[in-house]
């Protein structure tokens, strides 16, 4: 009687082994094929400016907690979520809307400082956007 137990334990832990290793190779084969990035769709101009380091620590309209190191953006009419190509003096990023915050006078985008940081962003400047293509 113990030894069928013993085989039926063995059999159940090789069922649950084969199990964990069939999810592992789904999850890693669909990680490696999401990580392409989307085609950039549309090719518009606007003015976009750095946002003040005031904003950390707060939640914003679309449920992000803004930090030193958010990347994103405000638009007053892009939704949440919307994920967009910024490009300035060559540097390109894929970020997303983040904010509906008021803009900057004279600026269309308003940028958190660890995205103005990674695009070389100083001040309210002319940038290149194109939306995200969704999957």
């Amino acid at each position: 009687m113990r030894a069928r137990l013993a085989q039926r334990e063995a059999a159940l832990a090789l069922v649950a082994l084969l199990a964990g290793v069939l999810a592992l190779t789904v999850t890693i084969s669909t990680r490696s094929s999401s990580q392409k990035l989307p085609a950039p769709v549309g090719s518009y101009a606007a003015l976009a400016g750095a946002s003040e380091a005031s904003a950390f620590a707060k939640h914003t309209i679309c449920g992000v907690i803004v930090g030193p190191a958010t990347e994103g953006v405000a638009h007053p009419v892009l939704p949440c979520g919307v994920r967009i190509y910024l490009t300035y003096r060559g540097r390109t990023a894929l970020t997303q809307v983040i904010a509906h915050a008021p803009i900057l006078p004279g600026a269309q985008f308003a940028v958190t400082g660890a995205l103005a940081r990674r695009l070389g962003l100083v001040g309210v400047r002319r940038i290149n956007w194109s939306y995200a293509q969704a999957r």
